[in-house]
């Protein structure tokens, strides 16, 4: 085979969010360094997945420990820290290891919510962003279209993803535990993207009737206010919204802090000591962590979540395991085609092809 599976990544298993944050690819970054990646002679193919809980590059290496350093290097460089910042945090895979790792993120299995949906579309997104970039080849195709097909058949043939399997229905449990009933409490949603979907359907769905969804794109926030008999808002008017409202959930897809130390210290000033509780769910996040320390604030961020999480999932191990023996015959496959193409005269047709 012309070239060797290399999965390099960081995630929440590794790295908590103020190191992933800096990591993210948005999809313009994204799309910048999958380019620099295949300009390397080491590296043929190459597809990026940045979410919420993981930055992961997936890769065709001619030479994967050329390729191993120079992925290291453009994350590196594009988070503005050294290498030797992400030792211990990066993980990487060959082979076999490499197709089980991106096959178990595409199953949830790999996800901080073991089972969670939005991951499926989020592995579709990378490996459609990579199409246009024109970066993919005979191997990531066949890759990107085998874990996704696998992802498929976890969520057809196990119970993994029933019940509470999102980063959003987890925030409003997470509320909803502060707070208790959260019927009558006053909610604000920054973002109408995925997230900002999903958590207001997760309100929705606990009663919650009072919801102001805020986001750059006016039309955006008012179709989803529509849907879930909320009301839309500016993000001009977002200091008024902020004295009314009992919980904030932010979920944008911004580079950059919204919610400033500085702007929350005006919005409690004029709260007269009402609680307000905010919940980020954005990487990079969106509030400023030193927010914390004011009073009146209570701050959750990914990190909080996960610890919620992690004290939930025992019941969702023996689905799980039903889920890795599919990933294990997914994988299975795989290794037969790609050593298949050991035999096959050359793989250049095979590119030339766009197979």
């Amino acid at each position: 085979m012309n070239g060797v599976l290399l999965a390099l990544g960081i995630s929440h298993k590794t790295a908590p969010v103020a190191l992933r944050e800096r990591l993210a690819l948005p999809e313009g970054r994204a799309a910048g360094t999958l380019r620099e990646l295949v300009g390397d002679a080491s590296i043929h193919e190459a597809v990026a997945i940045s979410t919420c809980n993981r930055t992961e590059l997936h890769l065709v290496a001619g030479d994967p420990v050329e390729a191993e350093n120079v992925a290291l290097s453009a994350l590196s460089r594009h988070a503005g820290i050294r290498p030797t910042e992400l030792l211990g945090r990066i993980y990487s895979f060959r082979g076999a290891e490499a197709a089980r790792q991106l096959f178990s993120v595409a199953s949830g299995l790999d996800s901080m919510i073991v089972g969670e949906a939005e991951v499926q579309g989020q592995v579709k997104r990378a490996y459609e962003l990579a199409l246009v970039e024109g970066v993919t080849g005979p191997i990531s195709n066949r890759l990107f279209r085998d874990a996704l097909a696998t992802g498929k058949r976890v969520r057809t043939e196990t119970a993994l993803s029933r019940g509470r399997t999102s980063v959003s229905t987890v925030a409003v449990d997470l509320a909803r535990a502060a707070l208790g009933d959260l019927e009558q409490r006053r909610v604000l949603i920054l973002g109408a993207g995925e997230n900002g979907e999903l958590t207001a359907q997760a309100l929705s769905e606990r009663g919650v009737t009072t919801v102001f969804i805020a986001n750059r794109r006016y039309d955006r926030a008012i179709g989803l206010a529509q849907r879930f008999g909320g009301a839309a808002v500016r993000f001009d008017d977002l200091p008024e919204e902020l004295l009314a409202a009992d919980i904030v959930v932010s979920s944008t897809g911004s580079p950059h802090q919204i919610l400033g130390r500085d702007e929350l210290a005006l919005v409690t000033d004029g709260r007269a000591g009402r609680p307000l509780l905010l919940i980020d769910i954005a990487v990079p996040r969106d509030i400023d962590p030193s927010v914390r320390d004011l009073q009146s604030i209570t701050l959750y961020d990914m990190d909080d979540l996960q610890r919620e999480v992690a004290r939930n999932l025992s019941g969702r191990e023996a689905e799980a395991a039903r889920a890795r023996a599919i990933v294990d015959e997914e994988v299975e496959r795989l290794e037969r085609w790609l050593a298949g193409l050991d035999v096959v005269p050359t793989i250049a047709a095979l590119r030339e092809r766009g197979e």
